[in-house]
């Protein structure tokens, strides 16, 4: 069996996936604690999931045949070169991490693990020019072309968050302003509707249910339309260069249904702007948040 681990911004996620893919078990973490640079935090977190998967599963260590790390932002085979939602650079966390588990560890970043497990099992298997966007504390991506993922020779790429579709924009943690992320990653809706409604929360799941209960709150549909539109503007430049089949959204997006109906709105009421034939389906993610796990346990 191999394990996945899938590295996200406020929890590190686990999974025991067999040589099918199928997942056998998971387990989330949040961390906790948090400083500017969370290389100790993540490594610490990482070690400890995987630990007590083993020991409260009464799993053999020479029974996992691989151990794969699906990480935000820029990687390389072995270390992750810059991830700046988590404030780490240069963290050779596959070396680090061989000398608490004697087996083979392979790291990839997140977008692509997912985009791998749902073009393996997923949404995107039937298609061969498809996009994958995962929308949650950023926003990350991966492309296929003819049905082979675009790896580029140097590092992970196609950081698609960090386009710029506002140049007077939000400065973003990788220092540009106007990048995609500042304006759609759902980290950034949730506290603009936190701060706007004078809410104590961010926690997805009232957030969710404050969309819900205020559907018809037109100050709450400014803020939806708004940020829409600016994912609309983003998907657009993307369809522009690759011309998908479809684009499938994964993260924290995928458990918003109100957006999803929102950005296929604004995306029909614009055809004119597209290849009328060639415009892609939207879909969500069918392996929701456990598509980075088992992507980076097929890695």
């Amino acid at each position: 069996m191999r394990i996945g681990i899938d590295v996200g911004g406020s929890h590190v996620g686990l999974g025991l996936i067999d040589k099918n893919g199928k997942l056998i078990l998971k387990e989330e973490i949040d961390y906790n604690r948090r400083q500017q640079d969370m290389s100790n935090i993540v490594l610490e977190t990482i070690i400890e999931l995987i630990n007590k998967i083993i020991s409260e599963n009464k799993i053999k260590k020479e029974e996992i045949e691989s151990i794969g790390l699906a990480f935000p932002g820029t990687v390389s085979e072995t270390a992750v070169i810059k991830a700046e939602n988590l404030g780490i650079e240069n963290l050779e966390i596959v070396k680090t991490l061989k000398k608490h588990f004697n087996v083979s560890i392979h790291l990839e970043n997140d977008a692509k693990c997912a985009a791998i497990a749902e073009k393996k099992f997923g949404s995107l298997k039937q298609y061969d020019d498809a996009i994958f966007l995962i929308i949650g504390t950023g926003v990350g991506g991966a492309v296929y072309l003819n049905g082979n993922l675009l790896r580029p020779k140097r590092y992970s790429g196609f950081e698609v968050g960090h386009m710029v579709i506002n140049k007077d924009g939000i400065k973003c943690n990788c220092g540009r302003r106007g990048c995609f992320e500042t304006c759609c990653s759902m980290r950034r809706l949730k506290e603009k509707i936190k701060n706007e409604f004078n809410l104590d929360t961010i926690d997805g799941i009232k957030i969710r249910e404050f969309m819900e209960q205020n559907k018809n709150n037109q100050k709450l549909n400014g803020i939806l339309d708004e940020y829409t539109q600016d994912l609309e503007t983003g998907i657009a430049n993307l369809i522009n260069i690759f011309e998908p089949q479809v684009i499938s959204i994964g993260g924290s997006f995928g458990h918003y249904d109100i957006l999803l109906k929102k950005l296929r709105d604004k995306i029909n009421e614009k055809t004119e702007l597209y290849n009328k034939e060639q415009i892609p389906e939207i879909v969500i993610a069918n392996l929701k948040n456990d598509a980075g796990m088992i992507g980076a346990a097929m890695i």
